[in-house]
């Protein structure tokens, strides 16, 4: 049987390439703060373009009468006040880890994405629900003003939406902010069809019908973030991995005689955190399979850490039983 001397030094070829992980540890850290800061200068941007409009989209929709104005300007100063939870999460990210919380404030993030999508999904509720009070009443709308203030409109949140659309796609947070701006420009849409329609026939009932239509639009994408922050916080296996697969992956290096107990979740947006529980093979170095393991996982899954504990042999499949 092969003797492992605790003493002994690791080989100068692993040493170099655990100093070579550490760099690229290093590199991989100031670039996802740098994707972090561009993230929060372009949602800073368009908080200052929604914040200012909704309040002439405000005044607009109260001077001409029509819902479909009201509910976008309610539905633009939520997602500013969106935005700045946004911005604010940013900030608070950015704290170090201390003693408590060990890993940081990056959720911090993931939960203004749930908040984010949260409020929408109430935003539609109440958008819907003032639609069908509308429906059954004579209301005058004044379709001129409405189509202006509504074009507008159109034209700030194509400005945000290509602002937040060109930046990091992995980023809930400002996935969450994207779809708030998606949902103004589609209440945008609704409002000039609202006006135009009226303008030509007088029927100002296809106000209020126009606001439940892109209240429902926007219905879909809001679930999505919610469900996505929601599987993040309860630690779900990040999308597009398979537990079983990987462990029948890992049991299949020649360094590693079984594995089980594999346990992926995710942190923040595209930070992966593992576990997992291995067992030398036949005259491998126990000392050597977690950088071995790290190694494929990272490079075959993306994760960023993982903890390795190696077990002796025959000890997990006691622990399976």
């Amino acid at each position: 049987m092969r003797e492992n001397n605790p003493n002994k030094s690791v080989p100068k070829e692993i040493t170099a390439k655990d100093h070579d992980h550490d760099h690229d540890h290093d590199h991989d850290h100031d670039h996802k703060q740098s994707v972090s800061d561009g993230s929060e200068r372009r949602i800073r941007f368009v908080f200052i373009l929604t914040f200012g409009y909704a309040l002439i989209q405000t005044v607009g929709g109260i001077l001409s009468g029509s819902l479909a104005l009201i509910a976008d300007s309610g539905h633009m100063i939520s997602d500013a006040a969106a935005l700045l939870l946004a911005l604010v999460a940013y900030r608070v990210a950015k704290r170090p880890a201390d003693d408590k919380r060990t890993y940081g404030f990056h959720r911090i993030r993931v939960l203004a994405a749930l908040a984010n999508g949260s409020a929408l999904l109430l935003l539609v509720v109440w958008i819907m629900w003032e639609a069908v009070q509308r429906i059954g009443s004579k209301t005058e709308v004044l379709a001129g003003p409405m189509l202006i203030v509504a074009t507008i409109g159109l034209v700030i949140n194509i400005i945000g939406a290509w602002i937040l659309v060109s930046g990091n796609k992995e980023d809930g947070n400002l996935k969450g902010a994207l779809l708030h701006v998606v949902g103004d420009l589609l209440g945008s849409i609704g409002a000039i069809a609202a006006a135009i329609g009226i303008m030509f026939t007088g029927w100002t009932i296809l106000d209020p019908i126009l606001s439940v239509f892109v209240s429902l639009l926007v219905v879909k994408s809001a679930w999505k973030l919610v469900k996505e922050s929601i599987d993040v916080l309860i630690q779900a296996v990040p999308k597009n991995m398979d537990s079983q697969l990987i462990e029948q992956g890992l049991k299949e290096l020649p360094e590693i005689d079984e594995v089980g107990h594999f346990h992926a979740w995710t942190l923040t947006d595209d930070t992966i955190i593992a576990t997992v529980h291995v067992t030398p093979a036949i005259e491998q170095d126990p000392i050597l399979l977690p950088a071995i393991v790290a190694r494929w996982l990272k490079e075959n899954h993306a994760v960023n850490h993982v903890t390795v504990q190696v077990d002796p042999r025959g000890k997990l499949q006691k622990l399976h039983l």
